[in-house]
């Protein structure tokens, strides 16, 4: 099946070296039982090292990194300030905290700097994502860094969706901008752009050592085999190729060139393309026809998103053809 809903944006999980090798016993325990070894340290310093951190903790899901972040880091009388359309993860962990918490409005400065300037006597945390996942747009970090030194904030920042694919060799998108050290925290994931699994806070050696102690979601689970923080390791050697991440963003430009008869409310260097539809019944026909010709592509309604917000999700890739990428906007056309 073609594929057109995958964050496999660069095509690595596809690749038959990903898919073999030699694939260890399972770690018998958690990492603070037996299931720790010198080996994940080390990988865990080479993942630090590639992001340019001083420090990284592996978890094993981008999932448990958000619901380990996000639970144990706010204390009782902090206030979290999230997006609203930051990831369900993020959402899950703010709640396990004690702290209190108010989303604003997406990518909205001025109710952040409302909400900051209401809790400017409280220890405050900006919950944000570089790349959102459904939209496909950016976040304005430099402006919300700013705007968390003005009033002694803390970033944390999720890159999901943008390691892998910006900044230099793949570092991500707060490298890229030369703001990396300006967040307490970067959370990225293994099982998207870099094809593996897994996931990586990424901090300084003391807050490292707070999560040991405190996430829950890492200490109480069984620690991945020895196998999956290889992969993690070598997916951050492969992705540095620049050859797949110029032909994703030639696939993205294609894609966008075609698109000029329907509202696109993505970035144009995103591989998260969202088209929204007031027409229900149209999307729905046409995530229908695009099964039948073969085209893997998700339909989103209501309540994944808000209602009237309803639109087909794109994720494009470095392996898909021009060709792959006509028919599907001659199906979206129909």
């Amino acid at each position: 099946m073609i594929d057109f809903a995958s964050n496999d944006y660069l095509g690595f999980a596809k690749e038959e070296s990903n898919q073999t090798g030699v694939f260890g016993q399972g770690a018998t325990g958690s990492r603070l039982i037996s299931g720790n070894s010198n080996l994940i340290e080390e990988v865990e310093q080479n993942l630090a090292d590639f992001f340019e951190s001083e420090a990284g903790l592996c978890f094993n899901s981008g999932y448990d990194a958000n619901i380990g972040v996000f639970s144990s880091i706010p204390q009782r009388g902090d206030v979290v300030l999230y997006d609203e359309f930051i990831h369900a993860s993020a959402r899950d962990g703010i709640r396990l905290s004690h702290a209190k918490s108010f989303g604003f409005k997406h990518n909205n400065l001025e109710d952040l700097k409302r909400l900051l300037e209401l809790n400017k006597s409280q220890t405050t945390y900006i919950a944000i994502e570089s790349l959102y996942s459904m939209h496909g747009d950016f976040c304005p970090l430099l402006d919300i860094v700013r705007l968390a030194e003005e009033y002694n904030g803390y970033v944390i920042l999720d890159e999901a969706h943008a390691a892998g694919v910006y900044g230099v060799d793949g570092r991500g998108f707060a490298p890229a901008l030369d703001l990396h050290a300006n967040c307490l925290i970067r959370l990225v994931t293994f099982g998207k752009t870099f094809g593996a699994h897994g996931a990586i806070a990424l901090c300084s050696e003391e807050m490292r050592e707070f999560l040991i102690n405190f996430a829950r979601s890492f200490i109480y689970t069984t620690a991945l085999p020895i196998s999956a923080y290889q992969n993690m390791r070598e997916s951050t050697q492969k992705v540095n190729a620049l050859e797949k991440r110029h032909v994703l963003q030639g696939n993205i430009d294609y894609f966008r060139s075609k698109m000029t008869s329907l509202q696109l409310l993505s970035a144009p260097n995103s591989p998260i393309q969202f088209i929204r539809f007031a027409d229900i019944a149209k999307l729905k026909s046409i995530e229908v026809q695009a099964k039948k010709e073969n085209i893997f592509t998700k339909a989103i309604f209501s309540p994944t998103v808000s209602e009237g917000d309803e639109g087909l999700r794109i994720s494009l890739h470095s392996y898909n053809s021009k060709s792959e990428i006509d028919d599907l906007v001659r199906i979206m056309s129909i």
